[in-house]
C-alpha cells in the first residue's frame, strides 16, 4: 500500500487543517497509509553555516524521503502561508532538500469563504523554487471554506459534495504519485547509464 505523509501547515493548537488531514487519513485508509506530521515545535529557520538541520527538522526530512508522496494542508494568514510553514520549507531547502521530485498534493481549510486559495497559490510558487522543486499535482486544489462549521463532533466532513470532491482529487493524486515516481525513477536510471556509458570514456 502507498505511504503518504500529511504535513499540518500551522503551529495552531486548534487547527481545522489538522482536522482535515486527520479526516483524509481515516477516510482513505484503504488506499494509503497516511502519517500526520506536526511542524508546530520546529525551530525557526536561522541559516546555519554548516547547513546541518536540527534533529526535529531532519526527522521530517527523513519521513519525506521515505514517503511515496506528501500532502500539505495550509491555512491562510494575510493572503499567504503561515510563518511556521515557510520556515519549515526554508529548513528543507537549505539542508537536505528532500522535496526534490517528491509528488505533493496541496489542501487547505480556512474560516472564511475562500478556503485558503491565495495561500495555496503562494505555496505552489514556493514549492516550485529550485531548492525545493517538488512535483506539485497540477490543476487541482481542495479548498475548505467556513471550516469551523465543516466537521461534526467525530471529525467527519459534513458536506457530502465536499467529500465527493475530495475523493476525486485524492484518487487523482494516487495516480499522480504512481506516474511521477515511475518517471523520476526512469530518469534517474537513464542519468546513471549516461554517466557510466563506455562511449563517454
Amino acid at each position: 500500500m502507498m505511504n503518504l505523509l500529511g504535513i499540518v501547515g500551522t503551529n495552531s493548537d486548534h487547527s481545522t487543517n489538522r482536522l482535515l488531514l486527520q479526516f483524509i487519513r481515516k477516510h482513505f485508509a484503504d488506499q494509503a497509509n497516511i502519517e500526520v506530521f506536526e511542524i508546530k515545535n520546529l525551530p525557526a529557520f536561522n541559516k546555519p553555516k554548516d547547513r546541518e538541520a536540527p534533529e526535529e527538522v531532519q526527522q521530517l526530512a527523513d519521513k519525506i524521503l521515505e514517503a511515496d508522496g506528501v500532502i500539505i494542508s495550509t491555512p491562510e494568514y494575510n493572503h499567504s502561508v503561515p510563518a511556521i510553514l515557510k520556515s519549515t520549507l526554508e529548513w528543507l531547502s537549505y539542508t537536505t532538500q528532500p522535496l526534490i521530485d517528491k509528488p505533493v498534493m496541496i489542501t487547505g481549510a480556512s474560516y472564511g469563504k475562500l478556503g485558503s486559495s491565495r495561500a495555496q497559490a503562494h505555496l505552489r510558487q514556493i514549492l516550485d523554487a529550485p531548492e525545493l522543486k517538488a512535483r506539485i499535482m497540477p490543476s487541482s486544489e481542495f479548498l475548505l471554506g467556513y471550516s469551523l462549521q465543516a466537521f461534526d463532533e467525530d471529525g467527519h466532513l459534513k458536506d457530502v459534495n465536499k467529500i465527493e470532491e475530495l475523493e476525486g482529487i485524492f484518487n487523482d493524486f494516487i495516480q499522480f504519485v504512481e506516474i511521477t515516481n515511475q518517471l523520476v525513477k526512469k530518469n534517474h536510471s537513464q542519468k546513471r547509464v549516461q554517466k557510466f556509458s563506455w562511449e563517454d570514456n
